[in-house]
């Protein structure tokens, strides 16, 4: 029968020294496992774009917030075709209006027909839909002639003035002040003027005075 092997001391201290060790290791291992998580999760906060504190509300005011000079701009339709060309030496958007000034400017469009209108003046003013037009100084308005969708020829116009409002939908020129109006070769002056396209009726108030040419 033999007999158990005898324990010798200081394996057994070497087996209690590096128990305490491994205890001790075992209570910092969480730690060090987040210290990595940690840092990653600062880093991409770091790297995360903070989200803009909103800017308190700007008043709006007559300065001008953006200047052309010498510009050209054309809009298509959506075939491609040529709708409206506008031309001038300078143009100021004020934001407190919504408007636009052009200097000595000049707009031409195109109806759905094709029929060819200009407009020109030494300042024009528009609003921000591009509706609304006021042509201020040597204001010249001329439509060319055409034929509608039903086929009936529509004649030569001409509207002259130191003031002219035009509205694109549906057409309307307007002034207060004396315009000539120039239909084919006959020719009208009146202090006042309200045309209206869609219906062709033109309204001359105050002086007027008309020259037509023999038929």
């Amino acid at each position: 029968m033999n007999a158990p092997a005898p324990t010798d001391p200081q394996v057994k201290k070497r087996r209690r020294g590096l128990s305490r060790v491994w205890d001790q290791l075992s209570l910092y291992i969480p730690v060090l496992l987040m210290m990595p998580l940690a840092l990653a999760s600062y880093l991409l906060l770091q790297a995360t774009p903070q989200p803009m504190e909103p800017e308190p509300e700007r008043l709006l005011t007559n300065e001008p917030d953006f200047f052309m000079r010498r510009f050209s701009v054309k809009v298509f339709a959506p075939n491609g075709t040529l709708q409206t060309e506008v031309y001038g030496a300078e143009a100021r958007h004020h934001p407190d209006t919504d408007r636009t000034v052009i200097d000595t400017a000049r707009i031409r469009t195109y109806s759905a027909q094709r029929q060819l209108s200009t407009a020109t003046a030494r300042e024009i003013i528009s609003n921000g839909e591009g509706t609304v037009y006021e042509l201020r100084g040597d204001a010249v308005v001329v439509r060319q002639a055409a034929r509608n969708a039903a086929g009936e020829r529509l004649p030569r116009m001409e509207f002259h003035g130191e003031f002219l409002r035009v509205s694109t939908d549906p057409e309307h020129i307007e002034s207060d002040l004396p315009v000539l109006l120039i239909r084919d070769k006959d020719q009208m002056t009146a202090d006042t003027l309200d045309y209206r396209g869609d219906s062709r009726v033109v309204e001359l108030n105050g002086r007027v005075r008309a020259q037509l040419a023999p038929r």
